[in-house]
């Protein structure tokens, strides 16, 4: 079947689709944009959805944010599947907010929006150097061995040095150093991209500095990434024990709080743990407390990182809020680097149109329902929700997504009993007005059944190298196989 004739079919398809008054658009194919799929379909048996992105493949940060490593997380892929081919859900890859189609375009074609397109962008941390090459933030380095097609020429050097810093603790600063410090012969059974696999199978990095401006009671790491990353067969992991020293404060949180205390005692373990002698090709972890970047060096004459000068910190408590936070104090040391990644926060993009809080970086809302702006006297954008880490901010796991689609997907449904919605004999077009003008505008849009062309083919290449996916890393190759 041509592509033409493909386009005719599902036009005359979705046209019969009709008579179901209400027309919902997701924007944005990951976890948050999936489950407010899955809870509308279930709780409303009127409603079509039509899921749209800008990427031609599905799922978001669960194929291009889980580590390669992490096969289980992705096992969540197979329930958005049965989702994204409910006879009432379609997907439209390759679909761009803002120069696709445009949100009033989209106001205007369904009786619901719900925006769930993440955090796209990097928070700054505005110092002298972060220009230098050399310099990537965690979502870029990530993007890169994950194969999106955004990253696929990053090509970070990691031949030129054996020290790299990533700055910060979390989760994501874990998968980082994990990936940097694992036997790559472990990473080439995984869907890492090709072109980082054999860049780490080159690489002379040896050594990680794991570096936070806090303490190890305030590591926003879970238990179980900490513990996978302790336990590299062959990795040194290196933890001054003057910096775990605790307070009857810390010592309350604890009793609170058992997952941070059972990260304290993974470090305590790792601080106190006798160390083998070393050895040649010996590979190195060091977390590093109490310490801020204030610049990134580098040589006269050279424009690539060689170095980041920090500021010692101690914690300081804010009176009225008992939350505890790192101030300076006035002393500096230089740490020797010829590779930074800054795992700081992903940070969300506004667009023409969208109310949007600059200082949070997120779409001000309450409950998930739009408001017009941040003031407190703020109206309801009516028709136009939120959800994800544009509700929230880019904070939780996966599974939180879950939480924040069931109070928005609620607050669609209290709007439609109050009549607050566009009613529905309203004749909206819904899917058949987005047909149109993705048409109109020659956007060459995928479908689902693209993506299973891009997944057939991309597990079959992966087979033949004892991989679950080699995946495609290119925009021209994924819409090629996609519509070919």
């Amino acid at each position: 079947m041509t592509i033409f004739h493909a386009r005719k079919f599902l036009w005359r398809s979705i046209c019969s689709l009709s008579s179901r008054q209400l027309h919902v658009c997701i924007v944005g194919s990951g976890p948050a944009g999936f489950y407010t799929a899955e809870k509308m379909l279930k709780a409303h048996k009127e409603a079509d959805i039509d899921i749209i992105d800008r990427l031609p493949t599905p799922f978001g940060l669960v194929r291009t944010g889980v580590a390669p490593d992490h096969p289980e997380t992705k096992i969540v892929i197979n329930q958005f599947t049965r989702v994204a081919t409910n006879e009432r859900c379609s997907f439209f890859g390759n679909v761009s907010l803002g120069s696709s189609i445009s949100l009033s375009e989209l106001r205007n074609i369904y009786n619901v929006v719900v925006l769930a397109y993440g955090a796209e962008s990097d928070r700054s941390l505005g110092i002298p150097g972060e220009d230098l090459l050399g310099i990537h933030s965690a979502r870029e380095f990530v993007w890169w061995y994950n194969g999106h097609p955004d990253c696929n020429k990053l090509a970070p050097d990691l031949r030129s040095t054996d020290t790299a810093v990533v700055l910060g603790q979390g989760n994501v600063a874990l998968d980082i150093a994990r990936i940097l410090l694992r036997p790559t012969e472990q990473l080439a059974a995984t869907d890492i991209a090709e072109h980082a696999l054999v860049s780490l199978q080159e690489s002379s990095i040896r050594k990680v500095y794991l570096v936070g401006r806090r303490g190890p009671v305030q590591v926003a790491c879970t238990a179980k990434e900490l513990r996978e990353i302790l336990g590299i067969k062959g990795l040194h992991v290196h933890v001054k024990e003057a910096d775990l020293l605790k307070t009857p404060r810390d010592e309350e949180g604890f009793k609170k709080n058992r997952t941070k205390k059972r990260v304290y005692e993974l470090l305590f373990n790792a601080a106190t743990s006798p160390r083998s002698h070393p050895c040649p090709g010996q590979r190195d972890l060091h977390f590093v407390f109490f310490r801020r970047p204030e610049r990134f060096l580098h040589v006269d004459g050279s424009n690539r990182v060689n170095g980041v000068q920090f500021e010692k910190t101690c914690l300081q408590e804010d009176d009225s809020s008992g939350k505890q936070y790192a101030v300076g104090t006035g002393q500096f040391e230089e740490l020797k680097c010829g590779l930074v990644l800054k795992s700081i926060g992903y940070k969300s993009i506004p667009v023409d149109g969208l109310p949007f809080d600059n200082d949070k970086g997120v779409v001000p809302n309450t409950r998930g329902r739009v408001l017009s702006d941040t003031s407190d006297q703020a109206a309801i954008e009516k028709g136009l929700y939120v959800v994800g880490w544009l509700k929230r901010g880019p904070t939780g796991i996966i599974a939180t997504n879950l939480y924040c689609a069931e109070e928005t997907v609620t607050s669609i449904s209290e709007d439609l009993k109050k009549g607050i919605l566009a009613s529905t004999s309203d004749t909206k077009p819904g899917r058949s007005g987005l047909l149109e003008a993705l048409n109109r505008r020659n956007i060459r849009y995928v479908t689902f059944s693209g993506w299973e062309k891009i997944d057939l083919k991309e597990k079959n290449e992966g087979n033949q190298q004892k991989k679950p996916r080699e995946k495609i890393t290119s925009w021209e190759e994924l819409q090629n196989v996609a519509t070919g």
